[in-house]
């Protein structure tokens, strides 16, 4: 409620108010996260230090983001996570992969295991294509790439012929719909999905119809890891904190903290799917949510004024 909060020096503090609605006896309890896997359940070292290294490397002239596909990229020792993660699970060695969108170049670090049988990139980004191109053909790795949008019908050749699933996909309603619809549809009998998903830009009720779009296409959650990955803010190209200009108290400018996170669903198909969108039929897809969209900068340019029509 109104006057519990307020800033100095930077920082949001309590005010009296804010204090009297505390219980003090929770303030002598103390937990949190556990330090060394930051609350992802998973840790590495060994050769995939050696992967984390090497993909730092490589990823250095990455695309930028574009804001008109709402990209933007996590921490890259997260991506590796995420592998090490897969791996962990048995999702790696020996498993075609295919990848609805890849703005975190998550298809790097998994080629870099050479444990995969299969690679696969579906993204709207011709950059991207191109990108990972050089890529493969400077480091010798093999990742395949098609440029698709995920409202078009998936292409016959990729309907059931995946053992594991993975995208961080767009979070309006009908993105999720389309973005789950069409990895669901590219999996094997008893394949295997991992999805982002946040609290920024979807609400509990958004989970809620997540978690009920799986199950409808006969898929079971195993696991959902929150807050598994991290994102930057502020790219070359892309400034995702412009909402800052509609708090009603000032905050300075991000010294780089990657405050944006993203819960990791893990979940597997049994038998074969339901699937809410066919994979012949096109996909009607909203690309911003006016009411749960937080970061999104299209919500905050300024529309151009529309040139007044020459008088007769």
């Amino acid at each position: 409620s109104e006057g519990t909060i307020g800033v100095k020096d930077g920082r949001i503090y309590l005010t009296g108010k804010g204090l009297e609605r505390i219980d003090r006896r929770a303030l002598e309890f103390k937990s949190g996260r556990c330090s060394k896997c930051e609350g992802k359940r998973i840790t590495f070292a060994g050769r995939f230090e050696e992967v984390a290294k090497k993909f730092s490397e490589i990823v250095k002239d990455r695309p930028q983001p574009d804001v008109n596909f709402f990209q933007g990229y996590m921490c890259e020792r997260d991506v590796i996570a995420r592998v090490a993660l897969m791996h962990y699970y048995n999702d790696l060695a020996d498993k075609s992969i295919v990848l609805i969108g890849d703005d975190d170049l998550l298809s790097i670090a998994l080629a870099l295991t050479n444990l995969p049988s299969r690679i696969v990139v579906l993204d709207i980004d011709a950059r991207l294509g191109e990108y990972l191109s050089r890529v493969c053909g400077k480091y010798g790795l093999n990742i395949e790439f098609q440029q698709y949008d995920v409202s078009n019908p998936l292409p016959k050749d990729l309907i059931g012929k995946f053992n594991v699933f993975s995208s961080e996909p767009l979070e309006t309603l009908s993105g999720l719909r389309a973005f789950l619809s069409r990895g669901v549809a590219c999996l094997s009998e008893g394949g295997v999905g991992y999805v982002g998903l946040t609290t920024a830009e979807s609400s509990v009720k958004k989970w809620k119809a997540v978690e009920l779009m799986l199950l409808r296409m006969n898929c079971i959650i195993t696991d959902i890891i929150r807050d598994f990955s991290s994102y930057g803010m502020t790219y070359e190209t892309a400034d995702y904190e412009r909402f800052i200009s509609k708090l009603n108290f000032p905050v300075d400018k991000n010294p780089g903290i990657c405050w944006y996170k993203s819960s990791l669903f893990r979940f597997e198909l049994l038998e074969r799917p339901r699937l809410i969108i066919g994979p012949e039929r096109r996909a009607s897809i909203k690309y911003v949510d006016p009411v749960e969209d937080i970061t999104n900068p299209l919500l905050y340019m300024k529309k151009p004024k529309r040139s007044k029509r020459p008088e007769k």
